[in-house]
């Protein structure tokens, strides 16, 4: 896909210019087929300069009615599984840290408060420094990417670096760092996205697109910057991806019975089918995800159709997963292929709408944007991420829990691994945070316009102090509300249960 101009810079900061005619209908692109050449692009750029000097991005601007941030917990409760709920609070009581990451549409609510330089990327929508993070690609390469795209929509391109910029001075808070310290983490990480996406605006197309950040000439590259200790723990992480694959997820999740093998009962956290529901309920509730899966291989290439008819489905449960996504309903399937040796993991997991898709300006919308939520996940995955997973496919189902719902499909701990945020030393956080900006940088030169963008930020620092002090204002406003959270919680206004 080229990367083509998404929209001119707008006359006011809180609009684009429409594109003269929207990309091919159902693609969900944020791309347009109008072409323009480098000068003119460039000029964008400048335009957009104008419109929102970088420097002034510096500014927090709040809503002038901003929600309670309780209210908005409570506003997500009730479309959640009420059981798993208080676990959702309970783990976004452990730090400001993971309130922050569970709380994505409390900032899209303040995002949207600011302007915007009018420059439109497919956004990851959640890009915290805990969803960036290596897996394996189809080629069984690990590769360093986001990793988590619940919230992608199109819409402005700070919208992600400013997500990532406040997440390092909050996690950089918890770590105990200094102001000093944190400074350095985020004006590298923003550094590295400028320069980044320089040298993605130089590219040609087809370059952009092949571009990856393979884990092995990562590591090459950083080790002459590693203490003999980290490069342990680096090491130590990256065999524990390379194994964890279906047969560790295999290992680790299921046992044997008198049934034959069956998925491990972890409840709250893994509740097997068979221990959800009656038996009545349960062969409904069985039936609606077996058909869930069925329709599913139609959103897949017909190679990868042949692959999966090779498996069958042996065993269903309920598994809770992350911070924000706790209580979003989330089922993983065992299915064999050959025998019990030839395992394969899937993940169904429910697509509700982006917390974003309220709050983008209207001008960035796309109007032939996917309209089911699983698929808008896909999509946006599969034009952000370097190689995705084979099995990533979507499904809108009728009749589970007495509603219809989307959903998005793929493999279990496919070689899945992400840093331990928590463990990050600033020098750590720091090289962290930059393989992050460049990543991020990469994801959005594949879907906006790379030659504007680099023209608005331009090669001086106005960008990355901006965000220094942005992080910083954000991570103040962080904690207050974090502070409001706990006090709801001990009022009792919301339920936590806490330790899984």
């Amino acid at each position: 896909m080229s990367a083509r101009n998404a929209t001119a810079a707008s006359p006011t900061p809180l609009r684009a210019a429409p594109a003269t005619r929207s990309a091919r209908a159902g693609t969900g692109s944020v791309s347009t087929v109008r072409r323009l050449a480098p000068a003119d692009r460039a000029r964008l750029g400048l335009a957009a300069r104008v419109v929102l000097p970088p420097r002034e991005q510096a500014k927090l601007v709040l809503p002038p009615d901003r929600p309670d941030p309780v209210a908005l917990f409570e506003e997500q409760a009730r479309s959640r599984v009420p059981e798993l709920v208080p676990v959702r609070h309970g783990r976004m009581m452990v730090s400001p840290f993971a309130f922050f990451r569970g709380n994505a549409l409390g900032m899209a609510t303040d995002l949207a408060a600011a302007p915007v330089s009018g420059l439109r990327v497919q956004l990851c929508g959640d890009a915290h420094l805990s969803n960036f993070g290596v897996f394996g690609s189809p080629e069984r390469r690990l590769l360093f990417d986001i990793n988590d795209f619940d919230e992608t929509i199109a819409g402005p391109w700070e919208w992600d670096v400013k997500r990532l910029a406040a997440s390092i001075a909050v996690a950089g808070r918890d770590n105990g760092f200094s102001r000093k310290e944190r400074r350095r983490c985020v004006l590298e990480t923003v550094r590295r996205y400028r320069d980044a996406s320089a040298e993605f605006g130089t590219m040609r197309a087809l370059d952009v697109w092949y571009a990856r950040a393979d884990i092995d000439e990562v590591e090459q590259t950083m080790r002459n910057k590693l203490t003999s200790s980290r490069r342990k723990n680096i090491d130590q992480a990256l065999l524990k991806a390379r194994g964890s694959g279906s047969l560790k997820a295999f290992t680790k999740l299921c046992e044997m019975t008198d049934d034959g093998v069956r998925i491990k009962a972890e409840p709250p956290l893994v509740v097997p089918i068979a221990d959800l529901l009656p038996e009545a309920g349960r062969q409904e509730l069985e039936t609606g995800i077996k058909a869930l899966l069925d329709q599913y291989r139609r959103s897949l290439p017909h190679e990868l159709r042949t692959l999966l008819d090779q498996f069958e489905v042996v065993d269903l449960a309920r598994k809770v997963v992350g911070v924000g996504s706790v209580g979003t309903r989330c089922w993983i399937v065992l299915l064999r292929g050959r025998d019990d040796g030839d395992p394969l993991f899937l993940q169904l997991k429910e697509a509700g709408p982006s917390v974003l898709k309220t709050k983008v300006p209207a001008a960035f919308r796309h109007r032939s944007a996917p309209r089911n939520e699983g698929e808008r996940v896909v999509v946006g995955q599969r034009l952000m991420q370097a190689g995705s997973d084979i099995f990533l496919g979507w499904q809108r189902v009728d009749g589970i829990d007495g509603q219809t719902r989307d959903f998005y499909v793929r493999q279990l701990r496919d070689m899945k691994g992400s840093a331990a945020v928590e463990k990050l030393d600033p020098s750590g956080m720091t090289m962290y945070g930059q393989l992050c900006g460049w990543t991020l940088a990469r994801a959005h030169a594949r879907s906006g316009d790379r030659i504007a963008l680099t023209t608005y930020l331009n090669s001086d620092d106005a960008f990355p102090e901006a965000m220094v002090e942005y992080a910083e204002a954000y991570a103040d406003q962080n904690e207050r509300d974090y502070q409001v959270f706990l006090a709801a919680i001990k009022s009792g206004r919301l339920e936590a249960e806490t330790g899984l």
